[in-house]
């Protein structure tokens, strides 16, 4: 192994997740003392924990605390390994970086997504959770950090987002603005899953979060195990996993000694591991200010945003509860590039720095620092196709005229006009010539990110993908909300995947982007908009899958993740369905096996499927949960607890 090629993939990796931008470390060094504690949690367990204090002391200042599974070590010696912006960092808080429990340098065992235990702050000192050591960790803070003004505000972007939702949770009373970003909510719902269905492209990731470490380090230990994909990562992804073949291969050629792995193999449905390891059921009673950030063209972590700032809104009237989207992928709003452009799309200038200086800025001084600053809308959201921010009293909005979509003979897409129930539209979905995520060639990745804004003619042009469009739009067409799929479906086989994507149609004059190469056609651009799988045997419930009969009609409903895009005058707008998605998401045999994890090559298989004309999609307005039952009641009775 070369060891300069193993600490470049760490680097890419870690740039991937924990979304840094650029600091001035002069500064950093003139401007801040730099210690490293050790902060004990009530069971004894220490938490390495490293703290900027700003030299200023002619005033008190607030914490910012970012809570971490990537290495808060890389922010030693004025080394600053990212996030916070320079705009924070010259307002001067008090910045804190800790290694969660079982990370790096801290002590304990790390468990993914952790169980939170109901009221942290009572309980025993064996009673651990990601709250009680925020708890714990606050209170020495204010305890032992001089200079502090007894306010501390919580922000983190992917995982450390999710400790931030954790942190949220029976919260200290020092703390007074928390920033969940691109935060994980529920690992059978986003990130490692979609709705059941695994992430394939996910595969390399095991590797960081699926082996404990034996010592304290400041160096990652993973590095052998992630070697067996990336010591020589293959050019065509696609290619790669279709060699691969069945998961049950990356079991025995990759994974067979990862803790996390073996935990997804043997629970492929959403049972209590899965269902004790959500954090949405625990968002309650919550009294600070919330900020939520989330990108609409994040690949891993759309839910997580959506949905815990819909759960804090149900659940917490009285925090003062907010949700920022912009057009930018995981993460993208914690870096400027000038340009915001999302694969071939281009959205504007300057959008990041947008955000850093005029809305998260604000957010923190406003309740960290007491400043006058007026607060933020409810809902600070862009609109991916006029370009532009827009503002709402409440998200969902409820004033933008809802629309149903219905599929009509020879590819008509109909906007509030009811189809031909009896009309029937099929293909045959063949898993091992799967549909490809993406209309480019993609190496092997930790997670791919430009499809979400994709051209999909790739996919519209093969005869296992339905496509639906309408005439060009005379008006300008906005669709805003929750998006929910409602289909009748046949099949020959005994289980499918169904994945329905929006796309915006381009006019075929449309000028191409100066910043795109010449073989970027933006005439008749088919971009995606919005798209989501759903593994069919989860129609029913999550937590006990069935198959289907062959040939027996059965509805499948469920939700998209929430838009803002408006279609142009002159566009079109555009269904696909089609059963694969790959390497993004695994193949679904469509042979029903009790465990797709355990699937053998001989259980893939053909299936034609039909789709009735009754289907629909309904887009905006309020619209009634497509979730299956039990989990619809199980959330219910979460939110009344």
């Amino acid at each position: 192994m070369h060891f300069r090629r193993i600490t470049l993939l760490l680097f890419l990796f870690v740039a991937t997740i924990s979304c840094g931008q650029e600091i001035d470390t002069l500064y950093l060094e003139k401007n801040y003392d730099l210690k490293e504690y050790r902060i004990p949690m009530r069971d004894g367990v220490e938490l390495f924990t490293v703290v900027y204090t700003p030299k200023n002391t002619s005033e008190k200042h607030p914490i910012l605390l970012n809570r971490t599974c990537y290495n808060a070590s890389k922010h030693t010696d004025y080394q600053y390994g990212g996030y916070p912006s320079q705009y924070l960092v010259e307002d001067g808080y008090i910045l804190v970086f800790q290694d969660v429990r079982g990370r790096y340098m801290s002590g304990g065992t790390f468990d993914n997504m952790r169980p939170n235990i109901p009221g942290n702050k009572p309980r025993n000192k064996k009673d651990i959770d990601e709250s009680s050591d925020t708890y714990d960790t606050i209170d020495w803070l204010i305890k032992n950090i001089d200079g502090n003004n007894g306010k501390v505000g919580m922000y983190g972007i992917s995982y450390p987002g999710h400790y931030t939702a954790a942190g949220m949770i029976d919260a200290h009373p020092a703390l007074k603005a928390s920033s969940p970003q691109a935060p994980i909510a529920d690992f059978f719902f986003d990130d490692f899953h979609h709705q059941g269905a695994f992430l394939e492209s996910y595969t390399a990731a095991f590797a960081v979060f699926g082996y404990q470490k034996d010592t304290l380090t400041r160096e990652p230990w993973y590095r052998d195990e992630l070697m067996r994909l990336y010591g020589n990562p293959a050019p065509d992804a696609y290619d790669f996993f279709l060699k691969t073949g069945p998961l049950k291969n990356i079991t025995e050629k990759y994974h067979h000694d990862n803790f996390f792995w073996k935990q997804i193999v043997e629970h492929p449905n959403y049972d209590e591991f899965w269902q004790k390891r959500s954090i949405l059921p625990h968002l309650n009673g919550i009294d600070h200010a919330v900020m939520t950030v989330g990108g609409w063209f994040d690949a891993e972590d759309l839910y997580g945003p959506l949905n815990i700032y819909k759960t804090v809104e149900a659940t917490s009237p009285k925090a003062q509860n907010t949700i920022v989207m912009g057009p930018w992928d995981h993460g993208g709003w914690a870096r400027e590039k000038g340009k915001t452009v999302h694969n071939h799309i281009y959205f504007g200038d300057s959008i990041s720095t947008f955000f850093l200086k005029d809305i998260e800025r604000n957010f923190f001084a406003h309740y960290l620092k007491s400043k006058n600053i007026h607060k933020l809308p409810e809902a600070y959201m862009f609109d991916t196709g006029a370009k532009k921010w827009e503002k709402f009293n409440e998200w969902p909005p409820q004033d933008i005229e809802p629309i149903s979509l219905h599929f009509g003979e020879n590819g008509k897409l109909f906007v509030n006009q009811p189809s031909d129930e009896n009309t029937v539209f099929e293909y045959t979905s063949d898993p091992n010539k799967p549909v490809p995520y993406t209309s480019q060639t993609e190496g092997l990745t930790f997670t791919p990110r430009r499809y979400m804004s994709d051209d999909q003619r790739h996919a519209s042009r093969r005869p296992d993908v339905l496509t639906f469009e309408t005439d060009a739009l005379k008006e300008p067409r906005v669709l805003a909300g929750e998006i929910m799929v409602k289909l009748k479906v046949a099949m020959t086989g005994t289980d499918a995947d169904f994945i329905v994507k929006l796309i915006d149609v381009y006019p075929s004059d449309h000028e191409n982007y100066e910043h795109n190469p010449d073989n970027i056609v933006m005439g008749n651009y088919q971009q995606l908009v919005r798209a989501e799988v759903f593994r069919g045997r989860f129609r029913n419930s999550f937590e006990k899958p069935d198959s289907f009969v062959p040939d027996e009609i059965s509805d499948v409903n469920f939700k998209l993740q929430d838009v803002l895009h408006t279609f142009k005058k002159g566009h079109r707008i555009m269904i696909q369905i089609h059963s694969t998605w790959f390497p993004y998401i695994d193949r679904n045999p469509q042979k029903y096996v009790e465990n797709i994890y355990k699937a053998d090559i001989e259980d893939f298989i053909k299936s034609n499927i039909k789709v009735y004309g009754s289907s629909s999609i309904e887009i905006g307005g309020t619209q009634e949960c497509c979730l299956p039952a039990p989990f619809q009641a199980r959330t219910e009775q979460f939110i009344k607890d």
